[in-house]
Protein backbone atom coordinates (compact mmCIF):
# COMPACT_ATOMS: atom_id res chain seq x y z
CA UNK A 1 0.00 0.00 0.00
CA UNK A 2 1.31 3.45 -0.85
CA UNK A 3 2.16 5.76 1.90
CA UNK A 4 -0.35 8.03 0.64
CA UNK A 5 -3.03 5.39 0.82
CA UNK A 6 -1.62 4.26 4.57
CA UNK A 7 -2.34 8.15 5.55
CA UNK A 8 -5.92 8.57 4.19
CA UNK A 9 -6.89 5.10 6.23
CA UNK A 10 -5.53 6.01 9.23
CA UNK A 11 -6.99 9.27 9.09
CA UNK A 12 -10.38 7.05 8.44
CA UNK A 13 -9.61 5.14 11.75
CA UNK A 14 -9.20 8.13 14.04
CA UNK A 15 -11.33 10.56 12.59
CA UNK A 16 -14.45 9.47 14.57
CA UNK A 17 -12.69 10.47 18.09
CA UNK A 18 -13.01 14.02 17.27
CA UNK A 19 -16.95 12.70 16.82
CA UNK A 20 -16.70 10.63 20.30
CA UNK A 21 -15.63 14.07 22.23
CA UNK A 22 -17.27 16.36 20.90
CA UNK A 23 -20.16 14.46 21.74
CA UNK A 24 -18.90 13.98 25.50
CA UNK A 25 -18.79 17.43 26.03
CA UNK A 26 -22.24 18.10 24.77
CA UNK A 27 -24.19 17.23 27.99
CA UNK A 28 -27.02 15.37 26.17
CA UNK A 29 -28.53 12.92 28.86
CA UNK A 30 -27.02 10.02 30.01
CA UNK A 31 -28.54 7.54 27.79
CA UNK A 32 -28.10 9.65 24.66
CA UNK A 33 -24.35 10.16 25.74
CA UNK A 34 -24.52 6.46 25.91
CA UNK A 35 -25.87 5.36 23.13
CA UNK A 36 -23.37 8.24 21.15
CA UNK A 37 -20.46 6.68 22.73
CA UNK A 38 -21.09 2.90 22.01
CA UNK A 39 -21.95 3.83 18.29
CA UNK A 40 -18.91 5.95 17.73
CA UNK A 41 -16.94 3.03 20.01
CA UNK A 42 -18.55 0.63 17.55
CA UNK A 43 -17.43 2.46 14.27
CA UNK A 44 -13.85 3.00 15.57
CA UNK A 45 -13.39 -0.77 16.07
CA UNK A 46 -14.80 -1.77 12.57
CA UNK A 47 -12.68 1.19 10.62
CA UNK A 48 -9.80 0.19 12.27
CA UNK A 49 -10.92 -4.20 11.28
CA UNK A 50 -10.72 -2.85 7.53
CA UNK A 51 -7.53 -1.30 7.83
CA UNK A 52 -6.22 -4.33 9.28
CA UNK A 53 -7.64 -6.39 6.15
CA UNK A 54 -6.42 -4.18 3.58
CA UNK A 55 -2.98 -3.92 5.42
CA UNK A 56 -2.73 -7.16 5.13
CA UNK A 57 -4.23 -8.32 2.55
CA UNK A 58 -1.25 -9.74 1.55
CA UNK A 59 -0.17 -11.23 4.54
CA UNK A 60 -1.92 -13.96 5.37
CA UNK A 61 -0.50 -15.36 7.93
CA UNK A 62 -0.99 -12.26 10.46
CA UNK A 63 -4.38 -12.07 9.14
CA UNK A 64 -5.05 -15.14 10.98
CA UNK A 65 -3.09 -14.08 13.92
CA UNK A 66 -5.25 -11.33 14.28
CA UNK A 67 -8.40 -13.21 14.06
CA UNK A 68 -7.73 -16.02 16.44
CA UNK A 69 -6.30 -13.80 19.17
CA UNK A 70 -9.73 -11.88 18.50
CA UNK A 71 -11.20 -15.11 19.19
CA UNK A 72 -8.45 -16.12 21.61
CA UNK A 73 -9.71 -12.79 23.81
CA UNK A 74 -13.22 -13.29 23.37
CA UNK A 75 -13.25 -16.94 24.64
CA UNK A 76 -11.16 -15.83 27.73
CA UNK A 77 -13.30 -13.22 28.26
CA UNK A 78 -16.43 -15.73 27.93
CA UNK A 79 -14.63 -18.32 30.04
CA UNK A 80 -14.36 -15.62 32.91
CA UNK A 81 -17.91 -15.00 32.67
CA UNK A 82 -18.74 -18.52 32.87
CA UNK A 83 -16.57 -19.18 35.82
CA UNK A 84 -17.96 -16.28 37.51
CA UNK A 85 -21.34 -17.47 37.21
CA UNK A 86 -20.69 -20.35 38.40
CA UNK A 87 -19.55 -18.71 41.77
CA UNK A 88 -22.93 -16.21 41.94
CA UNK A 89 -24.83 -19.79 41.43
CA UNK A 90 -22.67 -21.90 43.89
CA UNK A 91 -23.25 -19.17 46.43
CA UNK A 92 -26.84 -19.10 46.10
CA UNK A 93 -27.15 -23.18 46.20
CA UNK A 94 -24.80 -22.75 49.88
CA UNK A 95 -27.03 -20.09 50.67
CA UNK A 96 -30.34 -21.98 49.25
CA UNK A 97 -29.32 -25.25 51.51
CA UNK A 98 -28.44 -23.07 54.72
CA UNK A 99 -31.54 -21.55 54.52
CA UNK A 100 -33.18 -25.18 54.13
CA UNK A 101 -31.57 -26.22 57.33
CA UNK A 102 -32.76 -23.21 59.43
CA UNK A 103 -36.24 -24.61 57.67
CA UNK A 104 -35.89 -28.13 58.79
CA UNK A 105 -34.73 -26.51 62.45
CA UNK A 106 -37.65 -24.40 62.61
CA UNK A 107 -40.17 -26.86 61.61
CA UNK A 108 -38.89 -29.60 63.93
CA UNK A 109 -39.10 -27.07 66.68
CA UNK A 110 -42.76 -26.74 65.99
CA UNK A 111 -43.76 -30.65 65.39
CA UNK A 112 -41.75 -30.36 68.49
CA UNK A 113 -44.16 -27.91 70.50
CA UNK A 114 -47.28 -29.50 68.71
CA UNK A 115 -46.59 -32.65 69.95
CA UNK A 116 -46.51 -31.18 73.21
CA UNK A 117 -49.65 -29.50 72.91
CA UNK A 118 -51.54 -32.60 71.85
CA UNK A 119 -49.68 -34.64 74.71
CA UNK A 120 -51.37 -31.90 77.04
CA UNK A 121 -54.77 -32.22 75.77
CA UNK A 122 -54.48 -36.14 75.41
CA UNK A 123 -53.90 -35.92 79.38
CA UNK A 124 -56.95 -34.37 79.73
CA UNK A 125 -58.74 -36.96 77.94
CA UNK A 126 -61.00 -36.81 74.90
CA UNK A 127 -63.96 -34.74 76.39
CA UNK A 128 -62.88 -32.84 79.65
CA UNK A 129 -65.96 -30.59 79.73
CA UNK A 130 -68.37 -32.88 79.55
CA UNK A 131 -66.93 -34.95 82.57
CA UNK A 132 -66.93 -31.95 84.42
CA UNK A 133 -70.20 -31.12 83.70
CA UNK A 134 -71.46 -35.16 85.20
CA UNK A 135 -69.24 -34.44 87.42
CA UNK A 136 -71.21 -31.39 88.52
CA UNK A 137 -67.35 -30.19 89.04
CA UNK A 138 -66.97 -26.24 90.11
CA UNK A 139 -68.09 -24.19 87.41
CA UNK A 140 -65.22 -21.86 87.52
CA UNK A 141 -62.70 -24.48 87.24
CA UNK A 142 -65.10 -25.13 83.87
CA UNK A 143 -64.60 -21.68 82.64
CA UNK A 144 -60.80 -21.70 83.36
CA UNK A 145 -60.84 -25.23 81.78
CA UNK A 146 -62.65 -23.88 78.83
CA UNK A 147 -60.19 -21.15 78.38
CA UNK A 148 -56.97 -23.29 78.59
CA UNK A 149 -58.67 -25.51 75.88
CA UNK A 150 -59.44 -22.28 73.77
CA UNK A 151 -56.25 -21.37 74.17
CA UNK A 152 -54.36 -25.16 73.52
CA UNK A 153 -56.43 -25.48 69.96
CA UNK A 154 -55.64 -21.81 68.83
CA UNK A 155 -51.95 -22.41 69.67
CA UNK A 156 -52.02 -25.98 67.93
CA UNK A 157 -53.47 -24.39 65.05
CA UNK A 158 -51.10 -21.53 64.90
CA UNK A 159 -48.59 -24.40 64.69
CA UNK A 160 -50.28 -26.58 61.84
CA UNK A 161 -50.35 -23.16 59.89
CA UNK A 162 -46.39 -22.72 60.55
CA UNK A 163 -45.98 -26.02 59.86
CA UNK A 164 -47.57 -25.38 56.48
CA UNK A 165 -45.95 -22.60 55.66
CA UNK A 166 -42.53 -24.07 56.19
CA UNK A 167 -43.20 -27.20 54.33
CA UNK A 168 -44.80 -24.64 51.48
CA UNK A 169 -41.13 -22.87 51.90
CA UNK A 170 -38.95 -26.18 51.78
CA UNK A 171 -40.78 -27.06 49.05
CA UNK A 172 -39.72 -23.86 46.64
CA UNK A 173 -36.33 -24.00 48.30
CA UNK A 174 -36.38 -27.72 46.89
CA UNK A 175 -37.33 -26.17 43.53
CA UNK A 176 -35.08 -23.33 43.37
CA UNK A 177 -31.90 -25.48 44.06
CA UNK A 178 -32.67 -27.63 41.52
CA UNK A 179 -32.99 -25.13 39.21
CA UNK A 180 -29.86 -23.49 39.90
CA UNK A 181 -28.75 -26.96 39.75
CA UNK A 182 -29.79 -27.10 35.97
CA UNK A 183 -28.22 -24.01 35.37
CA UNK A 184 -24.90 -25.02 36.75
CA UNK A 185 -25.32 -28.00 34.95
CA UNK A 186 -25.53 -26.02 31.72
CA UNK A 187 -22.76 -23.73 32.41
CA UNK A 188 -20.33 -26.47 33.12
CA UNK A 189 -21.30 -28.13 29.55
CA UNK A 190 -20.71 -24.27 27.93
CA UNK A 191 -17.29 -24.40 30.22
CA UNK A 192 -16.08 -27.67 28.21
CA UNK A 193 -16.93 -26.44 24.49
CA UNK A 194 -15.21 -23.19 25.44
CA UNK A 195 -12.51 -25.14 27.19
CA UNK A 196 -12.21 -27.20 23.65
CA UNK A 197 -12.52 -24.50 21.52
CA UNK A 198 -9.57 -22.38 23.28
CA UNK A 199 -7.33 -25.34 23.10
CA UNK A 200 -7.89 -25.14 19.24
CA UNK A 201 -7.34 -21.80 19.06
CA UNK A 202 -4.43 -21.67 21.47
CA UNK A 203 -2.52 -24.64 18.57
CA UNK A 204 -3.83 -22.52 15.90
CA UNK A 205 -1.56 -19.41 17.19
CA UNK A 206 1.21 -21.83 18.49
CA UNK A 207 1.74 -22.60 14.74
CA UNK A 208 0.72 -18.95 13.44
CA UNK A 209 3.81 -17.62 15.85
CA UNK A 210 5.84 -20.30 14.94
CA UNK A 211 5.03 -19.62 11.03
CA UNK A 212 5.83 -16.26 11.14
CA UNK A 213 8.87 -16.56 13.65
CA UNK A 214 10.50 -18.75 10.77
CA UNK A 215 10.00 -16.08 7.79
CA UNK A 216 13.23 -14.49 9.43
CA UNK A 217 16.32 -15.49 8.05
CA UNK A 218 18.41 -13.81 11.37
CA UNK A 219 18.41 -11.52 14.15
CA UNK A 220 18.32 -8.56 11.76
CA UNK A 221 15.03 -9.03 9.59
CA UNK A 222 13.27 -9.46 12.41
CA UNK A 223 14.06 -6.68 14.51
CA UNK A 224 13.38 -4.60 10.92
CA UNK A 225 10.07 -6.06 10.90
CA UNK A 226 8.98 -5.09 14.39
CA UNK A 227 10.69 -1.56 13.67
CA UNK A 228 8.27 -1.64 10.97
CA UNK A 229 5.58 -2.14 13.31
CA UNK A 230 6.78 0.23 15.31
CA UNK A 231 6.28 2.35 12.53
CA UNK A 232 2.99 1.89 11.60
CA UNK A 233 1.51 2.68 15.81
CA UNK A 234 3.88 5.97 15.57
CA UNK A 235 1.59 6.95 12.95
CA UNK A 236 -1.66 5.77 14.81
CA UNK A 237 -1.15 7.55 17.83
CA UNK A 238 0.21 10.56 16.19
CA UNK A 239 -3.25 10.66 14.63
CA UNK A 240 -5.10 10.37 18.17
CA UNK A 241 -2.77 13.44 19.25
CA UNK A 242 -3.68 15.22 16.34
CA UNK A 243 -7.48 14.30 16.23
CA UNK A 244 -7.53 15.25 20.38
CA UNK A 245 -5.85 18.37 20.05
CA UNK A 246 -7.91 19.30 17.17
CA UNK A 247 -10.92 19.82 19.59
CA UNK A 248 -12.77 22.83 20.53
CA UNK A 249 -12.54 21.77 24.10
CA UNK A 250 -9.69 19.44 25.17
CA UNK A 251 -10.67 16.73 26.93
CA UNK A 252 -11.06 17.24 30.81
CA UNK A 253 -7.51 17.04 33.05
CA UNK A 254 -7.44 14.50 35.62
CA UNK A 255 -4.19 15.92 37.07
CA UNK A 256 -2.13 13.26 36.13
CA UNK A 257 0.90 15.66 36.29
CA UNK A 258 0.50 15.74 39.77
CA UNK A 259 0.75 11.81 40.33
CA UNK A 260 4.31 11.80 38.06
CA UNK A 261 6.31 9.39 40.50
CA UNK A 262 3.90 8.35 42.13
CA UNK A 263 1.21 6.46 40.01
CA UNK A 264 0.79 2.64 40.69
CA UNK A 265 2.41 -0.34 38.57
CA UNK A 266 -0.54 -1.39 35.81
CA UNK A 267 0.57 -4.78 37.00
CA UNK A 268 3.27 -6.44 39.37
CA UNK A 269 6.01 -8.21 38.03
CA UNK A 270 9.66 -8.35 36.78
CA UNK A 271 10.51 -5.28 34.02
CA UNK A 272 12.08 -7.07 31.61
CA UNK A 273 12.65 -4.63 28.54
CA UNK A 274 13.38 -0.43 29.61
CA UNK A 275 12.46 2.33 28.30
CA UNK A 276 14.83 3.30 24.84
CA UNK A 277 16.42 -0.19 25.45
CA UNK A 278 13.72 -2.60 23.63
CA UNK A 279 13.27 -4.12 20.64
CA UNK A 280 11.07 -2.90 17.88
CA UNK A 281 7.88 -1.88 19.13
CA UNK A 282 8.88 -2.13 23.22
CA UNK A 283 11.38 0.74 22.45
CA UNK A 284 9.28 3.23 23.31
CA UNK A 285 7.91 1.94 27.01
CA UNK A 286 8.38 -1.19 29.60
CA UNK A 287 7.80 -4.78 29.26
CA UNK A 288 6.76 -5.99 32.71
CA UNK A 289 6.89 -10.09 33.11
CA UNK A 290 3.24 -11.42 34.80
CA UNK A 291 1.38 -14.52 34.68
CA UNK A 292 -1.09 -15.27 31.65
CA UNK A 293 -4.54 -13.79 33.31
CA UNK A 294 -3.20 -11.38 35.65
CA UNK A 295 -5.82 -8.57 35.87
CA UNK A 296 -3.84 -5.32 34.42
CA UNK A 297 -5.65 -2.40 36.07
CA UNK A 298 -5.55 1.85 34.56
CA UNK A 299 -2.34 3.80 36.40
CA UNK A 300 -4.94 6.85 36.39
CA UNK A 301 -8.41 8.10 35.60
CA UNK A 302 -9.41 8.24 31.90
CA UNK A 303 -11.36 7.82 29.03
CA UNK A 304 -10.51 4.55 26.53
CA UNK A 305 -9.91 6.08 22.79
CA UNK A 306 -8.43 3.04 22.03
CA UNK A 307 -9.44 -1.14 22.22
CA UNK A 308 -8.10 -3.41 19.36
CA UNK A 309 -6.13 -5.30 17.93
CA UNK A 310 -2.80 -4.04 16.35
CA UNK A 311 0.01 -5.10 14.38
CA UNK A 312 3.28 -5.99 16.51
CA UNK A 313 1.56 -4.89 19.84
CA UNK A 314 -1.72 -7.39 19.33
CA UNK A 315 -4.73 -6.33 22.12
CA UNK A 316 -3.88 -2.48 22.36
CA UNK A 317 -5.74 0.04 24.68
CA UNK A 318 -5.03 3.53 25.06
CA UNK A 319 -6.27 5.77 27.66
CA UNK A 320 -6.55 9.47 27.40
CA UNK A 321 -5.89 11.37 30.83
CA UNK A 322 -6.19 14.67 29.78
CA UNK A 323 -3.36 17.28 29.69
CA UNK A 324 -1.92 15.77 26.26
CA UNK A 325 -1.10 12.89 28.52
CA UNK A 326 -1.74 9.29 27.45
CA UNK A 327 -1.02 5.60 28.25
CA UNK A 328 -0.76 2.35 26.40
CA UNK A 329 -1.39 -0.89 27.16
CA UNK A 330 -0.52 -3.84 24.71
CA UNK A 331 -0.32 -7.71 24.16
CA UNK A 332 -3.40 -8.13 26.40
CA UNK A 333 -5.11 -11.40 26.56
CA UNK A 334 -8.33 -9.77 26.46
CA UNK A 335 -9.97 -6.05 27.14
CA UNK A 336 -12.46 -5.63 29.92
CA UNK A 337 -12.67 -2.11 29.13
CA UNK A 338 -14.11 -0.82 25.71
CA UNK A 339 -14.08 2.67 23.97
CA UNK A 340 -15.65 5.51 24.91
CA UNK A 341 -15.61 4.37 28.54
CA UNK A 342 -14.84 6.47 31.54
CA UNK A 343 -11.98 5.19 33.85
CA UNK A 344 -11.12 5.39 37.14
CA UNK A 345 -7.74 4.69 38.63
CA UNK A 346 -7.06 1.09 39.40
CA UNK A 347 -10.10 -0.09 37.28
CA UNK A 348 -9.20 -3.00 35.58
CA UNK A 349 -8.52 -2.76 31.30
CA UNK A 350 -7.81 -6.34 30.86
CA UNK A 351 -5.59 -9.21 31.48
CA UNK A 352 -2.09 -9.83 30.71
CA UNK A 353 -1.34 -12.09 27.45
CA UNK A 354 0.81 -12.60 24.80
CA UNK A 355 -1.21 -11.45 21.73
CA UNK A 356 0.59 -10.40 19.05
CA UNK A 357 2.83 -13.14 18.41
CA UNK A 358 4.85 -12.15 21.77
CA UNK A 359 6.41 -15.52 23.16
CA UNK A 360 5.48 -15.40 26.61
CA UNK A 361 3.11 -13.61 28.89
CA UNK A 362 3.90 -9.68 29.94
CA UNK A 363 2.25 -6.39 29.80
CA UNK A 364 3.83 -3.72 27.19
CA UNK A 365 3.16 -0.32 29.09
CA UNK A 366 3.92 2.95 27.83
CA UNK A 367 3.39 6.76 28.78
CA UNK A 368 2.95 9.54 26.04
CA UNK A 369 2.86 13.14 26.79
CA UNK A 370 2.11 15.84 23.51
CA UNK A 371 2.54 12.36 21.46
CA UNK A 372 6.06 11.94 22.57
CA UNK A 373 7.25 8.81 24.48
CA UNK A 374 8.59 9.56 27.95
CA UNK A 375 10.11 6.89 29.95
CA UNK A 376 7.12 5.33 32.39
CA UNK A 377 9.23 4.50 35.38
CA UNK A 378 9.79 8.37 35.90
CA UNK A 379 6.20 8.29 36.41
CA UNK A 380 4.62 4.69 38.43
CA UNK A 381 5.94 4.74 41.99
CA UNK A 382 9.38 2.84 42.87
CA UNK A 383 9.67 -0.89 44.12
Amino acid sequence: MSRARQCLALGALLAPLAIFSAAAMAQPSEREARERIDAIGSEIQAVNRRLGETREAQDEATRELRQVETSLAETHGRLDSIQAERRRLDAEVAALESARDELNVERAEQVEMLNAQLDALYRLGLTPQLKLLLNQDDPARLDRLQTYLNHLARARNERLDEIARLDAELAENRRERQARGEQLDSLADELATRSSELAERVADRERLVAELSGRYSDEQSRLASLNRDRSEAERVLERVREELARLQRPPPSTAIERTRGDLPWPVQGNVTSSYRRGDGVHYNGILIEAREGTTVNAVHAGRVVFADWMRGFGNLLIIDHGDNVMTLYAHLQRFNAEVGQAISRGDSLGTVGNSGGHTSPALYFEVRRNGDPIDPQAWIARR
